[in-house]
């Protein structure tokens, strides 16, 4: 009897996971940090594409500065917060270069605005839908690691031409060879680059275990001479560096700030600003998000963030939600990217709370300065943004080098070479058709009695690592 009694008693409720407790823990676990100083130092290593978008769209379209702080320091605190990786927000990038390119006439504002809402639009229908989960599984990895590369080299080279050259952002071009001396030079450029390579090595985890040396002293002092270094937040000392030289180079920026947020209203768009937002917006931006912005950050996010699983579906409908609400108010059109994701974990973001930092920051500039900030970010030294960004291209295109079948990697360098030469859905498009020609070329036919289940075996070269586990 005493047995059945004990037995008989009710067993202590779990607490769901889906409960307010539950998620509590869940959004504190996805905002705490690893390394103090490193996810600082990770927060600023998305900043060489978002600066000099976000500055280019200002000069050249009014963009609203302070509107657009607002809103992305919003959107970086809440996907920190929900994905608990350094996700990234980024300008949408097509968009930015239609607009930049076009007179106000052709594309301004509205137009932009309806581009943004109308992507968005999609990508939350795809998401809510299912479609984009189906296609992020049927996309095989080779061609995933084709876009990856291509913008990681398209960003590298931007950053060249940044670190060479004399940009301006209002024109969207290169304005002459940039001196080799002064506060924006070549020389200060290169040494910041080399100064996040003694720091930050290459990229690859601190090994646990030294080899072994005679002196014994020696080696133990060599080994704590390398932890300092790395624990440098080399992105987040060349940002602050950045903004005492813009001050420097002009210390009249204190006389034009001004307190407070910038005042927000509706966009008016008109059915004209639509059919254009659509067509010369959204067409040739909806591509490059799909595969940049939720196949290639998720499939990225895996990469690095194994214990970190989310689905394409949540990341295209976030993508969706941010430009439905934010583009009405007149904030830059936005969206995730595997290149900012890349650049902040390069510089040492592990967690949601690297990029819930950096949207604070952003959201308190937005409040308190506004659109004032523009005058410092036109004097922020343009070869040291190239420096940021050189290292987040290339740590993007560095996921490219698991194609270890001859195949795999032909399909991922066609893909590297027609984007680059082209955009990001004419790559798509071509290696899809080639891999396709592949599988069909090297698709083996045996006879049911030859075959376990009695289906045709395909060759193993054409299949992604994915299919092959």
């Amino acid at each position: 009897m005493e047995s059945q009694s004990q037995t008989s008693q009710p067993e202590s409720p779990r607490r769901s996971p889906y409960s307010i407790t539950g998620m509590f823990q869940t959004l504190k676990a996805n905002l705490v940090f690893r390394s103090k100083l490193a996810e600082i130092s990770g927060a600023m290593g998305d900043l060489g594409t978002y600066i000099p978008i976000v500055l280019a769209l200002t000069l050249a379209k009014d963009l609203d500065l302070g509107t657009t702080l607002i809103f992305t320091g919003i959107y970086n605190f809440l996907t920190g917060a929900l994905y608990g990786v350094p996700m990234p927000v980024q300008p949408m990038k097509s968009i930015a270069a239609v607009a930049i390119s076009s007179t106000n006439e052709d594309f301004g504002i509205p137009e932009m605005m309806a581009a943004g809402i109308c992507t968005g639009g999609i990508l939350f229908l795809l998401g809510i839908s299912g479609l984009m989960q189906y296609v992020f599984n049927i996309i095989p990895l080779s061609i995933v690691r084709g876009i990856q590369l291509s913008q990681g080299l398209a960003f590298a080279m931007s950053a060249v031409k940044y670190i060479r050259n004399e940009q301006d952002f209002a024109k969207h071009k290169s304005a002459g060879d940039r001196p080799w001396l002064g506060l924006d030079g070549v020389i200060l450029a290169l040494i910041c680059v080399l100064f996040i390579v003694v720091v930050n090595g290459d990229g690859e985890e601190e090994e646990k275990k030294e080899e072994e040396s005679d002196d014994g002293s020696r080696r133990r002092r060599r080994v704590s001479i390398r932890k300092v270094m790395h624990s440098l937040p080399s992105a987040l000392l060349i940002f602050l560096l950045g903004v005492v030289l813009a001050f420097v180079r002009r210390p009249g920026i204190i006389n034009d700030m001004k307190f407070g947020p910038s005042k927000m209203k509706i966009v008016k768009i008109d059915r004209e600003a639509w059919k254009n937002g659509f067509i010369k917006g959204t067409i040739p931006q909806l591509p490059l998000s799909v595969l940049n912005s939720v196949v290639a950050v998720v499939k990225l996010s895996y990469d690095l963030f194994p214990e970190k699983q989310f689905s394409a579906t949540s990341v295209s409908m976030t993508v969706g939600l941010m430009n439905m609400v934010g583009c009405w108010f007149g904030a830059m059109p936005t969206c995730h990217g595997a290149g900012g994701l890349a650049g902040q974990y390069k510089f040492g973001g592990r967690s949601g709370g690297c990029v819930a930092l950096l949207g604070m920051a952003k959201l308190i500039l937005g409040l308190v300065l506004g659109g004032s900030l523009l005058s410092i970010m036109a004097k922020f030294p343009v070869g040291m943004i190239g420096a940021l960004l050189l290292f987040a291209g290339i740590e993007l295109a560095m996921t490219a080098r698991d194609m270890n079948t001859k195949a795999d990697a032909f399909v991922m360098l066609v893909c590297t070479a027609v984007a680059l030469s082209s955009n990001a859905a004419i790559g798509f498009l071509v290696s899809g058709i080639l891999w396709g020609v592949l599988w069909l070329r090297n698709y083996k036919k045996v006879k049911p009695s030859e075959s376990e289940n009695g289906l045709p075996q395909q060759i193993d070269s054409v299949r992604s690592p994915d299919e092959r586990a």
